[in-house]
This record gives structure tokens, C-alpha cells and sequence, in this order.
């Protein structure tokens, strides 16, 4: 190994990476092979220090989530050709990996994972008892129903892994310096920074953040609280097993899922690695209140085999040859968490320049792929695909020490749970941004959790089987919210949208800013729009709702989950285009009712002396207005597609504007209802969504957003010439509507959409149709399978539904119907 004598060499860098874990090493070697000039990596002991000397090293494919399989398959094609570029060893093993199912749930469970990878190249399958136990001899088979099996899985040597990208990086040009610890971070109004060091200070364009369990004393350093917090994770390992010594080849990897732990080979022994249960697992709160202490680096924790002892009599049921197993070795070594176990990939709202790569529960696996992710990024200014899941700024000052650590002590113990759709995790809430209507209707409905925010997903009536009933078939929720859909249809509903991200934009250049940001045309002052943003490659960054109040002051309105996504794009442009501006971020200090249905109008009225008459106030018209003497800005808009208005209210007056709204509306039978009848009612529509018909992997003409699209208008928006580009060549795939006939299973998205036997799309969104009592759902196929009329699949639990592409909409929208009725049509319903 060589012997690294810390000088600085030079004083200027394109990019400074900070700790070289092998996700900070990862990025070294991808930025450097991309042919960036001056990449410097700071490492303050050595590399490998921290989690990443001492973790399993276990590398999948298989992830529940969409966009990370791309991580994770990544990593493993990059792993696998590493030794041969680099020259450096890595100990890669490969024996596959199953998921065992012992019991019922958990079959349903695979299936629901089999229809989400069958659109990816990624190998996965459902295999029979016969199969595991051919593959994993040593098995009790009492126990195992079924396996979800992943061919090229394995572990890797973590230590081994991170020396290779260091050697490839170093190759490449990047330059590795160790030890060197960075003492402070100084901003300059350039929006370059000051890094400093004991050995001098280096100037540097941007800086990435990937220093693993120190990541918060770097981040402390600019002022912001990154919510991490280290684990205790604990693995055994035991001496040679005979049964194990005789096998002719390596065992796979096994994830005992009732019994919340991985089992792999280890030489001619087995080591296994339990997640504990949130109330016996161990948090290193101390690291988190007093910092992490100066002198650790590759030390570990005292182990406790007490905490983790029914895991290893579960591990013993399963895999019996372990009763004789001697233990020869037990790690004990912080990993840290986020509050949701995922980590934060990106730009960081609030700093320029200022990226991350930080809280890793799995670094091995994600290392390569993430390296290359972000490097992508980095060079190419906007993301390669879309991983917003990943996104840093999915936080905010809401989330607390306590709420993070409540979070990291629920995550580590879900670890191997079941994932339902629709999943709902209850600790750390309600966070103090709950929302102005939290406590008056908690006992009234079932809440989701919205970026801090508690919103209302589905009320109760007597009768009704209440609160939180996971499942991956229609469930509890599922006649109440038909219940909600026909309040909204027949007479008159309210909901709470308050978690709505809201800017307000004004100065000199705020027209100006908001065509160059926007795909559509500037709103004229009292209108409305809904505008895209593009990425430069023409993909769809966010949709936004956007109202001109005053001359040249706007309303710009985003979805709970977007919100610092979107800002900081915005203030990124502003920077970059110097436009005279100001943005302010006003979601917490506003509150925003939806009132809709047939009788909106008749009900609002009542409250006011401003003319709600369709003449008077047009769709998608905005004015300010007091309703029972409360100051509103009132917009003629509602993703129902019925009669209605949005409410932007103070939020300290939601409370006395609710109350009078259902005092108001008692005579018409004025009713509440949630987000999962708002879902239907959009999907009738035709409404696309953000984050399901269209994000940063789709471009909005494949999504059917031509209309909002405005290619001929002057100003040269962001992704214009690409998408004229794009639209030339034609399109490869478009998304389509689709009927099903199911029985007691809908779509909810990310499915494999079916044609001849073959994988040839996926849905996007979708929900039963309580109008024509079938599902529905979006979803994208090649251009030739898109007709009107098309017999298509889709697969929901195990099973090929048959589908077909209807004239979307499904139910015309309330404006829509009253133009046709005004021209004499009689509109379809």
C-alpha cells in the first residue's frame, strides 16, 4: 500500500470531494474517467475509514423502489470489470440471491415485486421451494414458501472495492489526499468556495460532501443540520462448517425476511447480519449531540449478541447447521442512517455549490452506481434519470434530531418488512408542520404523511373498518373513498391541500425569468396556467401551477414533495441568468382549501359579495376575495376536473375558513374527502401527475402535455430546441389510457404493461374508476401499440389482467361539459 505523505500539491480545483469512503472514491474515478481536470479528494485518516472498512459488502439487484435498480445494477456491471481495468483485486463473489417467503403475505409480496422488474433488464424471479433448496441445500424447507431470486448477486471485499476506484481514479488524473482533514468552508459571493486545510487552503468551483458519519460536521460548517445519525449494525461469523466445507459450490446470499437477516458464505463458514427490532436496536445518539469523537476512524463498537439473540435462534431454525457453527468473529460498526434509510444525492437547496452523497445504509451497493450518477450530473446539469426519491432537499427544518432519530430506529427495524403499497410509517409524526387542520380532523379521517405534513387521505363514517389497513388488494379505504368520489361528483367536497409548495415571484424581471423557466406562455395578471419546466434535455423537471396577482407579481404552486426540488432549480436560474428578482418561499405561512363539486359555487357564495358567476369568475381565473370576512386568493382550478376553487388563505385563518365553508354548505350536503378520491378523480380526467406520467425520464410530448407546451413562442425556454429536435424525429413511445377488467386488485403504477408474451411497458398511474367500475391506469407503450382499441396486459399480483386503450377522458371536466352543453351537445358524464 502506498504510504501517502499529505502535501496539497495544488490550490485550485474543479471539484473538491470530501471523505473517501467508496461512495467519495466512486465519484473521484467516475468524475476523472469523464475527463474532469482538478478533481481532489480530502480524506481525513485513510480511505475506507468509517462504515466502509468494516460493512458485509453485500451487492443486489434487486430494490423495491424503480429508479435505484438503475443504481444497483450499475454497480454491479462496474464491479465486475474493475479488476481487469484497474488491475487491483476485488473479491467479487457472485453466487446470486434469494429472498425467502414464509408466509402467505410475503408471496403476494414477491409477485407485487415480479410485475415492477419485468420492465427492467435487470434478471429477477419467482421461484418454488424445489428451486431454493437445489440452489441453498441447507435449508429447514418447513419454512420457505417461495423465493424471489436474483442471478449475480453476491458480496464484495469493501476494502478491496474502494482501492480499485482509488487506483482508477488516480489513473484518470484525480488527485487523493489523506491526511488531510478539512477544518472550515468558506463561501464566496462567486458561489465558489474555500476549502480549508492544516496544509493551506484550496479554492474550488463546487464541493461534494461524502464524508459518511462526519457528513453533519461538514454540513454544520455552512450552517445546515443534514438529518443523519449513526446505527449500530452487528454482524457474526462463524468458523468452518463442515456441511458448508463440502459444498461444490458457493451458497447464495439469503434474506430470511420474517427473520430480519442476510446469511452468506464466508471462506467454508457462513456470516449473518440481523436488523433488530426499532425497540432493541441501538442508535449512537451521542455522535449527534456532541459530534463524532476526533480519534474515530476504523474503530468499532463493543458487540451484543444479547440484542440480536432471537435473530440468531431464527437463523438457527432456518439454516440448521448453524446450532453446531462456532462464532469466531462479531462486528459491531456504525452505519449511518437517514430518517427514510435512503440517501441524499445532489445539489443542496440554499448553498451553491454545495452537493452531497451522504447518508448510505447500503454504501457498498450503492457506491458505483451513485459515483456515476452524480458525476453525470455534475457535467451534464441535470440528472441522468430520475431518482428524486434521493433528492437532499426532501427535508427541511422540520425534521428534527428527534424526528430523524425516531425515523432511523423505525427504518432499521423495517428493514426486511413487508412493502405495501401505499405503505404509511407512523413514527416521529406529527412533525411540527403538521398543518393548521391536523388536530380537528385526525379522529375524522386516516392521514398520510406529505414532507412534514399531515394530509387527510380518506374520512370515516360509522360502520367503516378505521384506521391504517395495509394490503396489497382493495382494503378498508376502498368503498369509503367511493363514498368521497360520488360527495364530489353529486353535491360538494373539501380537502385540505395545504402541503402545496407556494413561491411568490416578483421584481423588474420576473416575466422575463418565469418564460425563460416555463414551456408555457406567461399567465396574463388574474389567470392561471399549469407550466412546465424542462430539463436542457428536454425531460419534464416540474409542473407548476402559475398565477399573475399583480402586474408582474406570481403565485407559483408545486407539489408537498417538490418543494426545494423545485426552488432550488429556480434560484439556480436566477443566479445563472442574473435576472433582478426576488423569491420567497411562503409554504409554511399559507393554507390552501380545495372546494369542489356541482355545488361550489352555490356554497361559496353564500360567504361573499364578489360575483362567482361563470361570467364573472372564469376557469382558471384568479382574484383576492373575503369569504365570511377572511382574506382569500381564490383560483378557479381543481385537479378533481369539477367545479372549483383552490383557497390560498393565511394559515393562522384555516381553521375559521373551514368552519365556515361546512357551516355554509350544510343544506347542499357538504362533505370532506381525501387525497385517494382525488386520485380517481383526476384519473378520470386524464389529469397526468408529476412524479408518475412525467418526471425527469419523460419528455412532455410523449406525455401528452403538447397543450401546455408552447414551442412557437418567443422567449427561448429552457429545453425548447431539444424538444423541436425530439419532436421532429417522432416519437418511440407515447402514454396511454387504459381500461382493465381485474377483480379484487387495482393498478397503482410501475407495473409491466403485456403484448405476445412480452414486457413492452409499464403504467404509470392508476385506481379503480368508480364511474365505469373497472380500473384504470396510465402508462407508456411504443408508439405502435398506442391506438385506441389496443388489447394490451397488465400484471398485478402474479397475474396478466387483460387491458385496452381507451379515448382518454374517461369523465369530460366540468368546464369542458358546460361548453358542449352551452353549444347544445349533450356531454358524456
Amino acid at each position: 500500500k502506498e504510504n501517502p505523505s499529505p502535501s496539497l500539491r495544488k490550490d485550485r480545483a474543479d471539484t473538491v470531494i470530501i471523505g473517501g469512503g467508496c461512495v467519495g472514491v466512486s465519484l473521484a474515478y467516475h468524475l476523472a474517467k469523464a475527463g474532469l481536470k482538478d478533481v481532489i479528494l480530502l480524506e481525513k485518516s485513510e480511505l475506507t475509514a468509517g462504515s466502509t472498512w468494516h460493512a458485509a459488502g453485500l451487492t443486489t439487484y434487486f430494490h423495491p423502489g424503480i429508479n435505484l435498480k438503475k443504481i444497483h445494477a450499475y454497480s454491479i456491471k462496474l464491479y465486475e470489470k474493475l479488476e481487469e481495468e484497474t488491475g487491483q483485486a476485488v473479491g467479487f463473489h457472485q453466487p446470486g440471491s434469494i429472498r425467502i417467503a414464509s408466509t402467505p403475505t410475503r408471496v403476494d409480496e414477491f409477485k407485487y415485486q415480479m410485475t415492477r422488474a419485468g420492465w427492467h433488464p435487470t434478471e429477477q424471479y419467482l421461484i418454488t421451494p424445489e428451486k431454493v433448496q437445489e440452489l441453498f441445500p441447507l435449508l429447514n424447507m418447513d419454512m420457505v414458501l417461495a423465493g424471489l431470486y436474483n442471478p449475480g448477486d453476491g458480496h464484495i471485499d469493501p476494502y478491496s472495492l474502494t482501492m480499485a476506484l482509488a487506483a482508477g481514479a488516480r489513473k484518470y488524473g484525480a488527485q487523493l489526499n489523506y491526511p488531510v482533514q478539512v477544518t472550515n468552508l468558506n463561501p464566496r459571493s462567486d458561489g465558489t468556495w474555500e476549502v480549508e486545510t492544516p496544509l493551506g487552503v484550496i479554492q474550488a468551483k463546487r464541493i461534494v460532501n461524502t464524508a459518511g458519519f462526519w457528513a453533519r460536521e461538514i454540513g454544520k460548517m455552512i450552517g445546515l443540520q443534514h438529518p443523519l445519525i449513526p446505527v449500530h449494525h452487528q454482524y457474526v461469523v462463524t468458523a468452518t462448517i463442515p456441511e458448508v466445507k463440502a459444498l461444490k459450490r458457493e451458497l447464495p446470499v439469503i434474506r430470511d425476511l420474517e427473520g430480519s437477516y442476510y446469511l452468506r458464505q464466508e471462506r467454508d463458514g457462513l456470516l449473518f447480519g440481523p436488523y433488530e427490532s426499532e425497540k432493541k436496536m441501538k442508535l449512537q445518539d451521542s455522535w449527534v449531540t456532541n459530534g463524532v469523537p476526533p480519534g474515530f476512524g476504523k474503530e468499532l463498537f463493543e458487540s451484543d449478541l444479547d440484542r440480536i439473540m432471537e435473530h440468531i435462534e431464527a437463523a438457527m431454525e432456518m439454516v440448521p447447521v448453524l446450532k453446531q457453527a462456532d462464532i469466531i468473529n462479531t462486528i459491531a460498526g456504525p452505519i449511518t442512517y437517514s430518517p427514510d434509510i435512503l440517501p441524499m444525492v445532489g445539489p443542496h437547496q440554499g448553498v451553491r455549490n454545495y452537493w452531497v452523497a451522504i447518508g448510505f445504509g447500503y454504501g457498498i451497493i450503492h457506491a458505483g452506481g451513485i459515483g456515476k450518477y452524480l458525476s453525470d450530473w455534475i457535467l451534464e446539469g441535470e440528472p441522468p434519470f430520475d431518482l428524486i426519491e434521493l433528492d437532499p432537499n426532501r427535508y427541511g427544518k422540520w425534521t428534527t434530531t428527534e424526528y430523524t432519530a425516531a425515523k432511523a430506529r423505525e427504518s432499521y427495524g423495517f428493514n426486511n418488512i413487508v412493502g405495501y403499497p401505499k405503505e404509511e410509517r407512523f413514527a416521529g409524526r406529527p412533525t411540527e408542520r403538521a398543518g393548521a387542520l391536523y388536530d380537528l380532523l385526525k379522529s375524522k379521517c386516516s392521514m398520510g404523511f406529505h414532507a412534514g405534513w399531515e394530509q387527510p387521505h380518506w374520512f370515516y363514517k360509522p360502520g367503516d373498518e378505521t384506521g391504517y389497513r395495509p394490503s396489497f388488494r382493495r382494503t378498508n379505504w376502498f368503498d369509503p373513498v367511493g363514498r368521497e368520489y360520488k360527495q364530489v361528483m353529486e353535491k360538494v367536497g373539501v380537502i385540505d391541500l395545504s402541503p402545496f409548495g407556494k413561491f411568490k415571484v416578483k421584481g423588474t424581471d420576473s416575466v422575463k425569468l418565469l418564460d425563460h423557466l416555463f414551456a408555457n406562455v406567461v399567465p396574463k395578471v388574474g389567470t392561471t396556467n399549469i407550466s412546465h419546466m424542462l430539463t436542457p434535455r428536454g425531460k419534464v423537471y416540474a409542473e407548476l401551477t402559475v398565477s399573475q396577482l399583480y402586474p408582474g407579481e406570481f403565485m407559483l404552486i408545486t407539489g408537498s414533495g417538490s418543494e426545494l426540488h423545485d426552488l432550488r432549480w429556480i434560484e439556480e436560474e436566477i443566479v445563472r441568468g442574473g435576472y433582478k428578482v426576488d423569491i420567497e418561499n411562503v409554504t409554511d405561512e399559507m393554507g390552501v382549501l380545495g372546494v369542489a363539486g356541482p355545488y361550489a359555487r352555490q356554497v361559496l357564495q353564500k360567504l361573499t359579495a364578489e360575483d362567482l358567476s361563470d361570467v364573472s369568475f372564469k376557469f382558471l381565473k384568479s382574484k383576492h376575495l373575503k369569504l365570511s370576512d377572511i382574506a382569500v386568493t381564490a383560483i378557479r382550478i381543481s385537479y378533481t376536473g369539477e367545479l372549483g376553487w383552490e383557497l390560498y388563505h393565511r394559515k393562522e385563518d384555516s381553521v375559521a375558513l373551514y368552519s365556515a365553508i361546512m357551516e355554509a354548505g350544510q343544506k347542499e350536503g357538504i362533505d370532506n374527502f381525501g387525497t385517494y378520491a382525488l386520485n380517481a378523480l383526476r384519473l378520470e380526467k386524464g389529469f397526468r401527475a408529476w412524479g408518475a406520467e412525467m418526471n425527469c425520464d419523460t419528455n412532455p410530448l410523449e406525455a401528452g402535455l403538447e397543450y401546455f407546451v408552447k414551442l412557437n413562442k418567443p422567449a427561448d425556454f429552457i429545453g425548447k430546441q431539444t424538444l423541436k429536435q425530439i419532436k421532429e424525429k417522432g416519437l418511440k413511445r407515447r402514454l396511454v389510457y387504459l381500461t382493465l377488467e381485474t377483480d379484487d386488485v387495482d393498478p397503482e403504477g410501475n407495473e409491466s404493461v403485456w403484448h405476445n408474451g412480452k414486457v413492452i411497458g409499464n403504467t404509470t398511474s392508476g385506481s379503480f374508476s368508480y364511474s365505469a367500475q373497472r380500473s384504470l391506469a396510465f402508462a407508456y407503450v411504443p408508439t405502435e401499440l398506442s391506438k385506441v382499441g389496443q388489447k394490451l396486459e397488465v400484471e398485478l399480483l402474479g397475474k396478466n389482467y387483460s387491458a385496452t386503450v381507451i379515448q382518454e377522458p374517461l369523465v369530460l371536466t366540468e368546464p369542458t361539459r358546460m361548453r358542449l352543453q352551452r353549444k347544445g351537445e349533450s356531454p358524456k358524464i
